[in-house]
């Protein structure tokens, strides 16, 4: 059914993950996914991201009903997602070091640097720390994310949508980045007078023109064995 765009969506599914674990944003825990259709995603091998080797097939989810056998039970979040969000082509449940310490806080990064305007106007935060373990808790979670290309997870890591698995690479390096200024801001005691960037600021920032979303893709992919 899949024939046609399956081996070019394992590879690159495969290369996504590979870079997410090489950047330090997952470790033994994180899945990444692909849509296939409207009905259809992938989800990676259910192992450690940074070491699926070219032989790792991902599995065929329908975005609505039960997991496939073998699936990790967070891939729910996914299915929520890509059932209230057609447009969205990528998701990554990851675990962002500096994402997850400023969530143990209540907090999410606000927008003090480039990097941080892609998440205009607030990363959401699921304020809850517990694993999610039915449709109900995915489908509460893709609520709190609603159109945003991130929601942080309170001591639970990060979860990121976009259009593509290379945007979404590059997303989640960017919310760790966001994260990693909003702690030092935070650590020389400026968190209520440190600057954030204005609303218009943001619109004009948060672009992907000029080959931003590649050159960061080359980077964080630079080396994988299926490029």
């Amino acid at each position: 059914m899949f024939d046609n765009v399956r081996s070019d969506a394992d590879r690159k599914l495969r290369v996504a993950a590979r870079s997410l674990g090489r950047a330090g944003l997952a470790h033994a825990y994180g899945h990444y996914s692909v849509r296939l259709d409207a009905n259809h995603f992938l989800v990676c091998a259910p192992k450690p991201m940074a070491l699926l080797d070219s032989s790792d097939e991902g599995t065929v989810v329908p975005v609505k009903g039960a997991l496939p056998d073998g699936v990790l039970g967070e891939v729910r979040i996914h299915q929520q997602i890509y059932s209230q969000r057609p447009s969205i082509q990528s998701v990554a449940r990851s675990m962002p070091p500096k994402v997850m310490s400023l969530s143990t806080l209540s907090r999410t990064p606000s927008p003090r640097h480039g990097f941080g305007s892609y998440f205009s106007p607030s990363v959401p935060l699921w304020d809850d720390p517990l694993l999610i373990r039915s449709d109900a808790q995915a489908s509460a979670l893709a609520d709190v994310m609603g159109e945003s290309r991130a929601v942080v997870m309170r001591g639970n890591g990060a979860v990121v949508a976009g259009g593509s698995p290379e945007e979404v690479l590059v997303l989640t390096w960017y919310l760790e980045d966001a994260a990693r200024v909003e702690l030092d801001v935070l650590a020389c005691g400026a968190g209520l007078l440190g600057k954030t960037l204005t609303e218009t600021q943001c619109e004009t920032r948060a672009t992907f023109s000029g080959r931003i979303l590649e050159r960061m893709w080359d980077y964080l992919s630079a080396g994988d064995c299926e490029l």
